[in-house]
């Protein structure tokens, strides 16, 4: 593993655990070359998914990504980090279990948003609110009285 900090390309593991969640692997180590002290986390990945976008281009699905996201919708709620990485956790195992290699990216967002009603609404409209990219305030309207969370507080948006 290259260290982050010289860019040596060795390091030695000095600690490995599972996560919390028990999804992935959690190892610190040290670099010999500069004694800097990092952390890595393995996943297990089934396959390599592409993001078909509504353009047509195509990209690697990067699971930073959608963790950005989901954590800039549910930003300054009370919504606990570790049910944050469950959610991802589950939508990543969904996408992977798709069996498709390529995916729209209307799947994830409509997953995400699944996800984030369960979760929290205001997140959920927020996140809505990018997705379908509303341009007036009449947007929202619109869409909370179709999504009946009509009850979600102005103010709290």
């Amino acid at each position: 593993m290259r260290c982050p900090f010289c860019g040596h390309m060795e390091s030695q593991v000095k600690d490995s655990r599972p996560s919390e969640d028990g999804a992935a692997i959690r190892r610190r180590r040290l670099c010999p070359e500069c004694g800097g002290r990092f952390t890595t986390f393995e996943r297990v990945q089934l396959r390599e998914l592409t993001i078909v976008k509504r353009s047509g281009r195509r990209s690697p699905f990067d699971r930073e990504k959608l963790v950005r996201s989901i954590s800039i919708a549910t930003r300054k709620r009370p919504v606990d980090p570790e049910r944050v990485e469950r959610m991802v956790n589950g939508i990543v195992r969904q996408l992977e279990s798709q069996g498709e290699t390529e995916l729209p990216s209307s799947a994830v967002g409509e997953m995400v948003m699944k996800a984030l009603k369960s979760l929290d609404d205001v997140a959920y409209v927020r996140y809505a609110s990018v997705y379908r990219d509303f341009r007036e305030t009449s947007d929202f309207a619109k869409f909370l009285g179709a999504e009946g969370l009509s009850d979600v507080a102005e103010d709290e948006l």
